[in-house]
C-alpha cells in the first residue's frame, strides 16, 4: 500500500504501494502501483476516528481479536506522463492475537502511460503484521504505539509496469493520541528497496489530523514525505484530504484525494483513494 505518489496505501503509497521502473519516472510509477495495492500503506482498524485507509499515514490500533475488516477499493496516482493504480483492490485485516493484526492485500493493477496502451493485470501482494505494544493513556499524554512491518511480494509483472519486480520491506512505527473529537496519528519508517543497481532504500513519514464531525462522519487531512527510492529519483512531499462515513455498524465509505507539494510533476500531480469497508465479528 506505492511510491511515486501515494499508494496508500497508501502510501516508491504513491497512494497506497511502491516499486521501481526503468528510469526514475518508471521507478516511481511502479512504486505507486504496489502501494495502491497495499494502501498503507498500511492498513486500518476501527476506533473513534480512523487512520490508515483512506490515508497514507497509518495508525497503531489493530483489528479486534478474532474480528475481521474487509476492504474493496480503487487507488491511483497521476504524474506528468503516467497514471497508475489499482482497480479493484482487496484488503483483509484479521485480529490474529490480542493487539495483533494480520493484513493481506491483493489487487488488479493498471498502468496507463501517456504514450502507449494501458496495461492491466494482477499486481504485487503485500503482507503485513501490526502489533500494538503501548496502550493509550486516556487521562494523560501517553499515546498508543505499534510496529507494522510489511513484506511486498513481487507477484506483479514488472515488464508490464504492474509490479516492483523484487521484494520490498517496510519497517514503520505508528503513534496515536486522541483529544475528545480530535485524533492525531503520526510516524513512519524505513523501506528496504534493493532490487537493482538504480534502486536505493528510502524513508517515509506522515502526520494525520482527524476530527469526528458527527456520530457517522469523520474528516481529516495529512501531510507526508518520502525520500527518493532510486539514485536518479526525487524526494516527494504531499497532502491528502479525506473523509470516512459510517453507513451503519458494519459498513463504511472511505475517500481521500490530494497531490504533491514537492516535485509534484514527477511524483504526485493528483492521487485518490475510494473504498468500502465491511467489518465483522
Amino acid at each position: 500500500m506505492r511510491l511515486c505518489a501515494n499508494r496508500n496505501r497508501s502510501l516508491l503509497p504513491a497512494t497506497g504501494g511502491s516499486g521501481s521502473y526503468a528510469g526514475a519516472c518508471s521507478a516511481m510509477t511502479r512504486l505507486s502501483i504496489w502501494r495502491a495495492g497495499m494502501v498503507a500503506l498500511c492498513c486500518l482498524a476501527p476506533g473513534p476516528v480512523y487512520a490508515g485507509p483512506p490515508y497514507r499515514t497509518d495508525d497503531p490500533e489493530p483489528t479486534e481479536f478474532r474480528h475481521f475488516e474487509f476492504y474493496t477499493f480503487s487507488t491511483g496516482t497521476v504524474v506528468s506522463d503516467d497514471t497508475a493504480g489499482t482497480l479493484p483492490g482487496i484488503e483483509l485485516n484479521y485480529g490474529l492475537i490480542p493487539n495483533g493484526q494480520l493484513t493481506i492485500d491483493t489487487a488488479t493493477a493498471f498502468d496507463s502511460p501517456s504514450s502507449g496502451a494501458m496495461r492491466f493485470g494482477y499486481g504485487d501482494t503485500p503482507i503485513s503484521f501490526k502489533y500494538r505494544f503501548i496502550q493509550e493513556d486516556n487521562k494523560g499524554w501517553r499515546p498508543q504505539v505499534a510496529v507494522f512491518p510489511l513484506v511486498n511480494l513481487p507477484t506483479g509483472d514488472e515488464d508490464r509496469g504492474l509490479g516492483a519486480g523484487h521484494v520490498l520491506v517496510f519497517l514503520p512505527m505508528w503513534f496515536q493520541k486522541s483529544f475528545g473529537d480530535w485524533t492525531v496519528d503520526g510516524g513512519g519508517g524505513y523501506w528496504i528497496n534493493r532490487g537493482g543497481a538504480g534502486d536505493k532504500n528510502f524513508w517515509f513519514s506522515g502526520v494525520l489530523l482527524q476530527r469526528k464531525v458527527t456520530d457517522r462522519l469523520s474528516v481529516g487531512g495529512e501531510i507526508f514525505h518520502q525520500t527518493a527510492d532510486s539514485i536518479d529519483g526525487k524526494d516527494s512531499t504531499g497532502f491528502n484530504i479525506g473523509a470516512i462515513y459510517d453507513i451503519n455498524e458494519h459498513n463504511r465509505f472511505l475517500f481521500s484525494a490530494g497531490r504533491g507539494l514537492q516535485n509534484a510533476s514527477d511524483t504526485n500531480v493528483f492521487s485518490w483513494y475510494v473504498g468500502y469497508l465491511i467489518t465483522g465479528p
